[in-house]
């Protein structure tokens, strides 16, 4: 599939080539060389999940990156030979597996031993797959912060590519917005809102990182959760460095999520920091209604939820008709009025129109501490936007923006998913 919004072509990230072993590996993107030195650090000391966030509990940039390299044959024995059973999730990229691996040597463990993570493993047709998996070690080898993925190491051995992340136990957001059934329990307001901070957390210390780093695939499926429903930014594949000094935007290749992209960066190819801002807004707006960014089940003029809403946000009245039903108006009106002005900030036409993601962050927390002191009654049918109804089947769009034939890029991270039976 080629570049189907007939965007610039970045050249630089397209003529990265596979080489044969991490040891000769020749990295080309502008990702890597300003970034990192190599893909094939060795280093024999790593940090846990929990060392560096203690330490460093506003983030940090790792002089270099601290990862374990595994070898095939030690992960292989981590998910008992990538047995079916063990398959989280799968995406454009390939397969995610649960494996275990001791906490303090990384070596394999038995299962319910030492530490679950998560190891995804290439699709050897995958056609975009080696440049994500770079773009992956490259940046979260050395960005360390409490609200980003962390991962663990990699194993680049024959033509296998294979990358170990910690394992989040909640899954992502979307599965806990979109779901349903009687064992999935809608998220409380509470709930949502500490979620969506943490990623505006995570976004803002890319942002304000010395190379500025754009993330460009914000989405509800790339927020995963810990146990606490700690919320942390995954899937760095389509990751980017910022513009350079003087410079307002990087032109690059259109790839991401539609529904997601931001208009200027669809329209033109230029990416702005505050690109992200946007896609940050269209989650805002997915949990404000517990709709999908896009859904061609609904009827036509509401298939894409921003087109639909936006023009509605501000209104206090129509705002009301909009909230998820599911919240059953257990929610401080006002703070889902500041909710609404936050989203359709974010949304703004213009990048230079949008809050920075450390004004987002400082937002978010006032409406946080905004409590509601006259609880609703209950209300199982609670008005949504006409047109709709909660609980018919939602649509897994597949996105036109990333040249990929494998499925786009929903569900690439989305490791949390029961495993697959049969």
């Amino acid at each position: 599939m080629g570049n189907c919004c007939g965007s610039p072509v970045d050249t630089q990230s397209q003529s990265t080539t596979r080489p044969s072993s991490p040891g000769t590996s020749t990295w080309t993107s502008r990702n890597a060389s300003s970034f990192s030195n190599s893909s094939g650090s060795t280093n024999t000391q790593y940090s846990t999940s929990k060392s560096l966030d203690e330490k460093f509990p506003n983030g940090h940039i790792l002089p270099s990156p601290n990862l374990k390299v595994f070898t095939f044959a030690e992960l292989k024995a981590a998910t008992r030979n990538f047995r079916s059973d063990t398959v989280l999730g799968e995406g454009g990229f390939g397969r995610v597996f649960k494996g275990w691996i001791d906490e303090k040597t990384f070596a394999p463990s038995k299962i319910g031993n030492g530490m679950v993570v998560a190891v995804k493993k290439l699709n050897s047709e995958s056609l975009q797959g080696y440049e994500e998996w770079q773009s992956e070690v490259t940046f979260l080898g050395r960005l360390s912060h409490p609200n980003l993925v962390k991962l663990l190491g990699y194993c680049y051995e024959d033509n296998e590519l294979l990358l170990v992340y910690e394992f989040m136990q909640k899954g992502n957001l979307e599965n806990h917005l979109f779901r349903r059934g009687s064992a999935v329990q809608p998220l409380p307001w509470n709930l949502r809102l500490k979620i969506a901070t943490g990623a505006a957390k995570g976004l803002a210390f890319l942002h304000t990182s010395e190379k500025q780093v754009i993330y460009r695939d914000f989405k509800a499926s790339n927020i995963l959760m810990d146990a606490n429903f700690n919320a942390k930014i995954s899937d760095f594949g389509l990751a980017k460095n910022g513009p350079a000094a003087g410079n307002s935007h990087v032109t690059t290749r259109v790839m991401g999520t539609y529904g997601y992209a931001a208009p200027e960066y669809v329209a033109t190819g230029h990416l702005y920091v505050k690109s992200d801002v946007y896609g940050f807004g269209v989650v805002l707006l997915e949990m404000l209604t517990g709709l999908r960014a896009l859904d061609t089940n609904r009827p036509s003029g509401q298939h894409n939820l921003v087109e639909w809403l936006k023009p509605s946000l501000h209104d206090k009245r129509k705002l009301k008709t909009m909230i998820d039903s599911r919240l059953e108006g257990q929610f401080p009106m006002k703070g889902a009025v500041q909710l609404a002005q936050l989203t359709l900030s974010c949304l703004g036409s213009e990048p230079k129109s949008r809050p920075s993601m450390k004004e987002v962050v400082e937002t978010l927390e006032r409406i946080e501490a905004i409590k509601d002191n006259k609880p609703k009654e209950s209300r199982t049918n609670s008005a949504q936007p006409r047109g709709y109804r909660h609980g018919q089947s939602p649509l897994h769009h597949r996105s036109p923006l990333h040249p990929r034939q494998e499925g786009g890029r929903v569900g690439d991270h989305a490791y949390q998913q029961p495993p697959r039976r049969g």
